[in-house]
């Protein structure tokens, strides 16, 4: 009996290490650190993903209460937290480019709860819903399923870790949420800069046109125009972004 127990003992002791990475990234990462996901089923994720990875790596057994197995915990969390931060670098470059896209159209103060990023604007809202499609239709989730068992064998439970690497390449990336705003929001904004000077000389040529009850519609219907005829560039740029965070997060991990 007391072999039994001591062998369960071993065993949870290897699987808490894979558990407590997995769960950070969870915790982290797009999609999965929803509100909308609940505890429950965060939970249930995080211990279907360990237990898909603890059969294809050798496990060592470090004993969590000691002062190597509490260093051991402050790095499993900080390895899964920077690889759920990199990829939510692109949900942020979404929000930031629906905002100004927003703001463009005169949508600014058309707000929906998005439980994930919290109060953002309806074009965020619908570049997040493509994103997620977009993320889906990649294999997106079969990718990082990858990269967590990748990440297990570039680095190892019990290695040394050196976190300025891994912050040096999360700072790096974090430029890319606002030039992929950029690069998602500039073709639509300077299309209605040329229309808000259109309504312009409009009403200055006319002032008796009320610029409130004629620029507003005008704006709002051409940004909807010009979001439709930009969708499949945009669907490119995002599909781009995905790919470049997949590199990025496979950089930081040292795997090629």
């Amino acid at each position: 009996m007391d072999l039994l127990v001591s062998e369960v003992v071993e065993r949870f002791y290897t699987l808490l290490w894979p558990m407590i990475r997995v769960s950070a990234f969870l915790l982290a990462a797009p999609f999965f650190s929803l509100r909308a996901v609940n505890v429950r089923v965060r939970v249930l994720l995080a211990a279907l993903l360990t237990l898909m990875v603890y059969p294809l790596v050798d496990w060592p057994l470090v004993d969590p209460y000691s002062a190597a197995g509490l260093r051991e915990v402050f790095n499993q969390v900080l390895i899964g937290t920077i690889m759920g931060m990199l990829l939510q670098i692109v949900s942020a470059a979404l929000v930031v480019g629906g905002q100004a896209v927003s703001s463009s159209m005169g949508l600014g103060m058309a707000n929906m709860v998005d439980p994930n990023m919290g109060n953002v604007p309806v074009i965020s809202q619908f570049f997040i819903v493509c994103s997620t499609l977009i993320f889906m239709g990649l294999g997106g989730h079969v990718i990082v399923i990858t990269l967590i068992l990748e990440s297990f064998k570039a680095l190892p439970i019990g290695q040394m870790l050196a976190p300025d690497m891994l912050m040096a390449v999360l700072l790096e990336w974090s430029s890319m949420m606002f030039l992929g705003a950029v690069l998602l929001a500039l073709p639509i904004m300077i299309c209605l800069l040329f229309v808000n000077i259109g309504i312009g000389v409009i009403t200055r040529a006319a002032p008796a046109l009320n610029i409130f009850a004629v620029g507003f519609p005008a704006m709002i219907l051409a940004g909807m125009l010009l979001l439709a005829m930009s969708m499949t560039s945009i669907g490119f740029r995002i599909q781009w972004l995905w790919r470049q965070s997949f590199d990025v997060v496979g950089q930081a991990l040292g795997v090629t």
